[in-house]
Formats: C-alpha cells, structure tokens, sequence
C-alpha cells in the first residue's frame, strides 16, 4: 500500500511539472498511467510511444492513445516543436541511442522531462561497496535479469544533458513521494530534470 501511494504521489509530482492543457508525448509510457492522469488532472492531450504488446493493449484500455514503435528506431515520425511536452520517465536507462534521444526529445517538445534510477543513491553505493549490484524498489532488477541497458546518477546525466547542448531548467531527486533538493544525487533513489534546447 506504502509503495502504490509513492508510485502516485511520484506521478503527481512529475504531473506538476507539465504545464495545464499541454500537449504532451510520452516516450516509454507504459500502461499510459502518466497519460491518463495529465488527461484528468491537468486537462492535457497527447499520445503515447511504447513497444510492449502487454503495455499498448493497458493504454487502449486506458483511452490513451499510443504508438507502437521501438524508441531505439528514433521519432523522426514526428514534426520539430510538435508538442509542448515530451515525458521519458523511467525509459532512458533502456535506450541504445541515449544522446540521440536527448536532443529529439527537445526537438519535438518545446520542454523535456526526464526520470530514471539513480545510481549515486547511498543505498546503490552501499550495495556496491560490499561488491553487490543494487535492488531497489528503483532497480528491482537482478543484474543478470535486467532491462537496462546502463545506470547512471543524477550528476553524470547533467553532464550528458549539457553537453548534447540542452538547458537544464529544472533538477531534483524523488525519494518515497517527495521531492529531494538538498543532495539529490546522494539522497534521492530516482533522478528528475526539466529540459529544453540550448
């Protein structure tokens, strides 16, 4: 129950970020419960892009309309500034084409925004001081058993953001419902950022 009200409250938190009546494209949106919430919440419109035959039929069930494509294959499907808002929660870690993604992602939204696991997280440390890869409720993978295809912390990911030429409006960490500014990349299991082009 304590984790379904963190996965919601993390919704909502995320969901603020999106602006009222945005029109929004979420890349690896899952279920399309993002979707669906900004539809009903905060007046939004906008499709989703997901690859999973599970996840597309959950969005149709949904009402959120979706995509089926392979992100790794790009959005060259999509016009420049096309939406307001382009979402990448919790996929980034599971793309080939990190930096590519990056710079589509702000080439078709006029803002993106962008979540995954973070990996400078102290209990992550932790795990792999004493010579363990980290399960968490962020990672709940066993490293042999993983859809990610790398890791990385909320540091490094700004350094990437900048040097693919893109503003960083907005960093912060999401721990269990809340918002974590005061040492994110140590503090916070999931990192958060608001970009645009540079």
């Amino acid at each position: 129950m304590e984790e379904a009200v963190s996965k919601r409250r993390d919704l909502e938190l995320i969901g603020s970020l999106v602006p009222m009546g945005s029109r929004v494209l979420d890349l690896g949106c899952g279920a399309g419960e993002m979707l669906a919430y900004l539809r009903e919440a905060r007046g939004c419109s906008g499709y989703g892009v997901e690859i999973d035959d599970a996840q597309v039929l959950a969005c149709v069930q949904r009402g959120v309309n979706v995509i089926q494509r392979n992100l790794d294959e790009g959005l060259a499907i999509f016009a420049d500034q096309a939406f307001d808002v382009v979402l990448q929660l919790d996929s980034l870690q599971n793309l080939r084409n990190t930096e590519q993604m990056l710079r589509e992602t702000v080439r078709v939204g006029r803002i993106g925004i962008v979540s995954f696991p973070n990996f400078g997280y102290w209990r992550n440390r932790l795990s792999v001081l004493g010579g363990r890869m980290p399960v968490t409720k962020a990672l709940p993978y066993q490293w042999y058993d993983t859809p990610n295809i790398r890791v990385t912390t909320l540091e490094d990911f700004e350094q990437l953001a900048r040097r693919c030429g893109l503003r960083v409006l907005d960093r912060f960490g999401l721990h269990e419902g809340r918002i974590v500014r005061r040492l994110p990349n140590l503090r916070a299991s999931t990192a958060a950022f608001k970009l645009a082009s540079g």
